[in-house]
């Protein structure tokens, strides 16, 4: 084991697919200089040449149709997007290339694809600071992975690269220089984490926290509170997954606490949250002692202030709140 960056982790989870499996490729905007916005491809140009790690023009649609014929032809890409905004201009070719071919040909195509991308915020503006995970999820075909930690995000793109589906990976921008134990690599992992499978991080009696990406370290420090002022023990469940979703772990977990509370950085309105609470009130309905609760971000466009950033970004002292209000 070795304490690394979540930065490095994916960097070295992509790495060692390279050295394992010639068919892995990467393609994207900047990633044979800088090494994409996020300096996560650096280096991987020098060892790898230009025909495993291609530099892309400013096409989104193209990186994504590219991305899908290469899959469809043998080939296992990786393509990234610069930020899951930019998403929008090849919505067409996820949405109706890669979700779609191995259903509409009858089982005679698979698009082994991942479209790794970056969701977050930073001053960046309306434009440049949303989430669309929800959006994706909600398409058949597709799979959907959020890890927080560099251990899953490690664990999750080995999954994910072997996947026979197409899989969209995002990562969030202010995780990247966050650090954890994660298993050293050496062209031979085998360590990966199923697609498909949440994680209880911390144990818990009263209350569940479901959190995904950058929320399960704010549902982590609202157990500390909460814990420390009020005695109150929270489960907090790592998402992991978006789709598909570790429904039976989130039940089994709500069936002891009988308290939910939901932690995201999407929308209130059609969020993601808003088809997870709906389905687990349908499964937990029997089992939940108040209503469930929901963290999100407003429904706001991004301000470009950081004052007012600060104020639209889901806290831990929310999921504190909103625990409070159940008690």
């Amino acid at each position: 084991m070795a304490v690394v960056s979540y930065r490095d982790a994916v960097r070295g989870a992509l790495r060692d697919e390279m050295l394992r499996d010639q068919r892995v490729i990467l393609m994207g905007e900047s990633i044979t200089g800088y090494g994409g916005s996020y300096a996560v491809t650096k280096g991987l140009i020098d060892e790898f040449g230009p025909k495993r790690v291609m530099e892309t023009p400013i096409a989104e649609a193209g990186i994504v149709g590219f991305a899908v014929g290469a899959a469809m032809g043998g080939l296992l890409p990786v393509a990234e997007l610069m930020t899951v905004n930019f998403a929008l201009l090849a919505l067409d070719q996820i949405v109706n290339s890669a979700a779609k071919f191995h259903y509409m040909f009858g089982g005679q195509w698979s698009v082994p694809l991942v479209v790794r991308t970056v969701s977050g915020f930073g001053q960046l503006g309306p434009t440049h600071s949303q989430t669309f995970e929800g959006w994706f999820a909600s398409v058949p075909g597709l799979k959907v992975v959020m890890p927080a930690t560099p251990a899953d995000a490690r664990g999750l793109l080995l999954a994910s690269i072997r996947d026979p589906d197409p899989v969209i990976f995002i990562e969030h921008s202010l995780l990247y220089s966050t650090k954890g134990e994660v298993a050293a690599g050496n062209g031979e992992a085998t360590e990966e984490i199923p697609i498909g499978s949440a994680k209880v991080v911390r144990p818990g009696s009263d209350v569940t926290l479901v959190g995904y990406s950058r929320m399960l370290l704010q549902a982590l420090r609202a157990a500390e509170v909460l814990e420390r002022d009020d005695g109150v023990s929270c489960e907090v469940i790592d998402l992991r997954t978006l789709r598909p979703v570790d429904y039976p772990t989130l039940v089994d977990s709500v069936r002891r606490t009988h308290q939910l509370v939901l932690c995201g950085e999407d929308w209130r309105t059609g969020g993601f949250g808003s088809d997870l609470l709906s389905e687990m009130q349908d499964r937990c309905f029997d089992d939940l002692d108040g209503p469930i609760q929901r963290v999100a971000m407003r429904d706001i466009p991004m301000a470009y202030s950081r004052l007012l950033e600060k104020a639209l970004i889901p806290t831990s002292d929310q999921i504190v709140e909103a625990v409070r209000r159940l008690n």
